[in-house]
């Protein structure tokens, strides 16, 4: 597994402090940040999930704590829309340009609004996906805040 992707090229370029964690991925999950969790051998609020949504039609990425889950108004109210639903699988990977199970907020194929649930703020570090499977990036949640330019808001049900 190569443990250089556009996701860690682009936090190489802004100059933030990470270090990168691989496991074993299983695609047979149910919930694939919890299985990272679970294999990295940390709490699911440390443990955060990608996902890809849209608010009014326009695509959204959307961050959280693997054991929670989106409520759905709450992250239409936090971009100023109106109404929000999950990305088709497809579509994800279309638009952010990785594989579902190993899509990353980081090197995406374009500049997304980025949303990132507040508790994430209260860990000193956090794994985010690396841009691909069984790979994680460990960082600051402030900086993931600063280098997306992302809105932080109570978005988890």
């Amino acid at each position: 597994m190569s443990k250089v992707t556009r996701a860690t090229q682009m936090l190489d370029r802004a100059k933030v402090a990470f270090t990168v964690h691989t496991y074993d991925y299983d695609a047979g999950a149910d919930k694939i940040g919890m299985q990272a969790a679970e294999a990295l051998g940390e709490s699911p609020a440390r443990v955060l999930k990608t996902l890809m949504a849209l608010v009014d039609g326009k695509p959204v990425c959307v961050i959280l704590p693997s054991d929670r889950e989106v409520a759905m108004k709450k992250l239409a109210a936090a971009v100023g829309g109106k109404a929000a639903e999950m990305m088709k699988p497809d579509a994800a990977e279309r638009i952010s340009g990785f594989k579902v199970g190993g899509i990353s907020p980081f090197g995406q194929m374009k500049k997304l609004r980025t949303v990132i649930e507040q508790d994430a703020l209260k860990e000193d570090l956090v794994y985010m996906n690396g841009g691909q499977r069984g790979l994680q990036v460990r960082l600051n949640p402030n900086d993931a805040v600063k280098v997306l330019d992302a809105i932080t808001a109570p978005i988890a049900a």
